[in-house]
């Protein structure tokens, strides 16, 4: 089974019923990303096997961008500088900049 990080759970819980959630806005053009805001790179949501996630997966991230992973060697929470959001057009939105996009 995949498991999610804390946090996002919490986020999706947060935006539940707004478009800052993959479900509500990919209609829109939105696509589940990433962003290190240390590094500013970006990254599109990812299954571990490189397939586009249509929702936010931890798995595929860079190894770096991760905080903790479970006793099977999975990804489990990410760092504290990612941030979860969307990409579109080419530029990246956080969850509440979609929301209020799409609003």
């Amino acid at each position: 089974m995949l498991e999610k990080s804390n946090r996002l759970v919490e986020e999706n819980r947060e935006f539940a019923d707004t478009s800052g959630i993959s479900q509500n806005n990919s209609a829109a053009g939105f696509v589940p990303a990433f962003k290190n805001s240390e590094s500013g790179e970006v990254e599109i949501s990812r299954f571990c096997d490189g397939r586009l996630a249509p929702f936010h997966m931890i798995d595929g991230l860079p190894e770096h961008w991760i905080a903790e992973w479970d006793h099977q060697g999975r990804a489990v929470e990410i760092k504290s500088t990612v941030i979860s959001g969307f990409v579109r057009l080419g530029e990246f939105f956080t969850r509440q900049e979609a929301a209020d996009t799409v609003a």
